[in-house]
């Protein structure tokens, strides 16, 4: 069968690289891909990104099944033109991805539905949103309405910085469309934790869970970026927590989405707050995370072709995934200037080869003439196994070192978490 993957980071790349290991898979497209994906044997980009110059791919080629990466396609309502023409796509349509494209639409809904969130006001006038940040005081969060490539939230300490970030958002209009709404919310405190399922309106079938790392430099300082790193398991998510979540957040989304009429298929990633106040959701995304994909993929041992077929055809309740029981680490190599303005077309020279404990996923790069060069914020997801948290972050930075680029800049203390949490109990259906 001939596959297609949508999108070009590293998240892409990973979930390519393992399709094209199931037994059925002829060829896996990527569109548009990256310098790692167009370095792969069994990968080929094609340079395409308009959905229905996509579809029209798909129908000449014969492609079986489409696998939506990124959330602007998504946005763009790719799903509802494949489906259209008959098309096999796993992701959610344009009206259900409102979960993610717009922040005002998940809150309402997760208010509607019972689903717990931070308390929130919306605002479009910048008065009442100054108004609003000096009536609450701070630390308050700041998030732009709609998608902005993961530069839309402000974590705001102090009352002079969330008036600068509603100020940059609804008065200068820095994040153009994206920021001409913002939602202003409580700000939780605790641990995050990335869960992330798929859906097939019905069934839900839960992924390995993970934990990314969201400041740019050690010690969880600098500012926000797209994520610094990750690691699956998450030890913050015990087997108890787990049920807790899937009956508290992930079966109440799902439900109340087909009871508003609008059913969620494809992948629903729910960031969450735990802390002293119980499990509390701060975002959901209609993907996977990025860089969570990268660790996840690496401990599939399942044909993950079967489990996308059976999530098209509304079977998931009959699939399975079985899991590395190792732990995987994955180290985000960003560009000089990150996440700023990046600079672009610096070689990336020392790439070394996949082995079995250790891949090194594409992301912001671009090939040409035998040579790799960034092309992107974040570069590269440098991922290894290991047998605890420790030995997998050793094995990460120990491939790290061998490649070099100008100005690449990465966190020293990616898995920090899992590492001082000792005793951890083992996830549900690792083997």
């Amino acid at each position: 069968m001939k596959l297609l993957v949508i999108g070009s980071g590293g998240r892409e790349h990973a979930l390519a690289w393992q399709l094209a290991k199931a037994a059925k898979t002829q060829k896996v497209f990527v569109a548009p891909g990256n310098g790692g994906t167009a370095l792969t044997s069994h990968l080929q980009n094609i340079s395409l990104t308009d959905p229905t110059q996509l579809a029209d791919f798909v129908e000449k080629e014969g492609i079986g099944l489409t696998v939506v990466g990124p959330e602007a396609p998504l946005a763009a309502g790719v799903v509802d033109i494949f489906r259209a023409r008959g098309l096999k796509i796993f992701g959610p349509t344009k009206a259900a991805a409102q979960l993610e494209s717009s922040k005002d639409f998940a809150k309402a809904f997760m208010v509607r539905h019972g689903i717990p969130t931070a308390k929130y006001q919306t605002f479009t006038d910048p008065a009442q949103a100054h108004a609003y940040i000096d009536q609450e005081g701070a630390p308050i969060v700041i998030k732009a309405d709609g998608l902005a490539a993961g530069k839309g939230v402000v974590v705001a300490g102090s009352a002079q910085e969330a008036h600068a970030a509603v100020d940059a958002m609804l008065g200068d209009g820095k994040l153009g469309q994206a920021g001409a709404r913002v939602v202003i919310e409580e700000c939780l405190e605790g641990e995050e934790a990335s869960f992330i399922v798929l859906c097939d309106g019905k069934h839900v079938l839960p992924l390995a869970t993970s934990q990314d790392h969201k400041r740019l430099k050690d010690n969880d300082e600098g500012p926000n970026t797209g994520g610094m790193g990750a690691y699956s398991p998450a030890p913050v998510v015990t087997p108890e927590l787990h049920g807790r979540i899937m009956r508290e957040v992930i079966w109440p989304t799902i439900q109340g989405m087909a009871k508003d009429g609008i059913p969620f298929t494809g992948f629903l990633y729910a960031g969450l707050m735990i802390g002293p106040n119980g499990i509390k959701v701060l975002e959901f995304n209609c993907r996977m995370g990025d860089p969570e994909t990268q660790p996840i993929m690496m401990r599939v041992k399942s044909d993950l072709l079967e489990v996308f077929e059976h999530a098209v055809a509304g079977t998931l309740d009959q699939a399975n995934i079985d899991w590395d029981r190792r732990t995987a680490l994955g180290v985000v190599m960003a560009a000089h200037n990150y996440p700023d303005t990046p600079r672009t077309g610096d070689v990336i020279r020392g790439l070394p080869a996949e082995t079995p404990d250790s891949m090194v996923f594409h992301a912001g790069t671009t090939e040409s003439g035998g040579e790799v060069r960034t092309s992107g914020g974040r570069v590269l997801c440098v991922t290894a196994l290991g047998d605890s948290a420790r030995l997998a972050q050793q094995r990460a930075y120990d491939v790290l070192q061998s490649i070099h680029f100008d100005g690449a800049q990465y966190r020293r203390d990616i898995g920090w978490r899992a590492i001082t949490r000792r005793n951890a109990p083992a996830e549900p259906g690792t083997a």
